[in-house]
């Protein structure tokens, strides 16, 4: 399942530069799948959403640091572990409920958006 930043975050920023997906953003920033991916121009996610890799999205907060689950692999093919649950200094890295997904899920996340 992708990781979700709760409410409690106090948007210290130390989880965004950790994300090997580039799936954190700042609160209110717009953001674009093609970043940190080598997605561009229009595809088809593995969830069978179509978008456009280049166009702005809307921001997932306007309060504190969002996560895109569409981009979160939980750091598979990366880590370990999630970085963003291992630097959170008040634990509001946490698994997101709503996006629940297995490890070969996450794995073909990971090489759809990075593949060699």
């Amino acid at each position: 399942m992708a990781i979700k930043i709760t409410d409690e975050c106090i948007n210290c920023g130390a989880c965004e530069p950790e994300c090997p997906n580039t799936a954190i953003y700042e609160a209110a920033a717009e953001w674009k799948y093609k970043e940190g991916t080598k997605l561009s121009g229009n595809v088809v996610l593995p969830n069978g959403n179509a978008v456009d890799a280049d166009m702005a999205q809307e921001p997932g907060s306007d309060e504190y640091y969002f996560i895109v689950a569409d981009k979160c692999t939980e750091c598979k093919g990366f880590h370990a572990e999630p970085q963003c649950a291992a630097v959170c200094p008040v634990d509001c890295c946490v698994p997101d409920d709503e996006h629940q997904e297995t490890e070969e899920i996450l794995l073909a996340k990971q090489q759809f958006m990075h593949g060699s």
